[in-house]
């Protein structure tokens, strides 16, 4: 009954509804849209509130996002832990430090593989704050909402991730 659920890939039209649902009941329980970069904000304060106390809630960002575990916060672990657990029940759990399409490219060096993903990490952190979100903030739910600024944000995040793809690994179409 359930055997689409060990499937290694699902329908991306399955899934689109899935989010679309999804989508709905976020905004119809939470009026919220759905959206996780906020959350890794957030985390930044938690732990800079750790290290220096009250100097982190009075500043004006985290005023406006307070440092704290909420539902964007638990989206957040939602998809590591659905991640995990499609891919446990799917039968392609590997760990993997250096994926193969890395090695192929740049080596198997593990601290070079770190400081890619990190810095990598890091620049999508800083472009999702200066875009107002991330893929799932504009790409779900601000195009969902017919936001012409998240759709305008969204086709960046494509166009820029083809190119970066594309000069990293080479342009097989051309």
């Amino acid at each position: 009954m359930f055997e689409w659920f060990m499937m290694a890939s699902w329908s991306p039209y399955i899934v689109g509804a899935g989010i679309g649902v999804l989508s709905w009941m976020t905004f119809l329980l939470s009026d919220r849209p759905l959206g996780a970069s906020t959350a890794y904000a957030k985390t930044a304060g938690m732990v800079e509130s750790a290290i220096s106390g009250k100097k982190a809630e009075n500043m004006p960002y985290y005023r406006k996002f307070p440092p704290r575990a909420d539902w964007q916060w638990m989206i957040v672990i939602g998809v590591i832990v659905g991640g995990f657990l499609s891919a446990y029940t799917s039968g392609t759990f590997t760990l993997l430090v250096v994926p193969p399409l890395f090695a192929g490219t740049f080596g198997t060096n593990v601290v070079l593989r770190f400081a890619v993903a990190l810095f990598g990490g890091v620049l999508m952190g800083i472009g999702a704050r200066w875009a107002g979100g991330c893929t799932s903030g504009h790409g779900i739910s601000g195009a969902l909402q017919l936001s012409v600024a998240s759709w305008v944000a969204a086709i960046c995040f494509f166009a820029g991730g083809i190119l970066v793809a594309g000069m990293i690994y080479g342009f097989p179409f051309l």
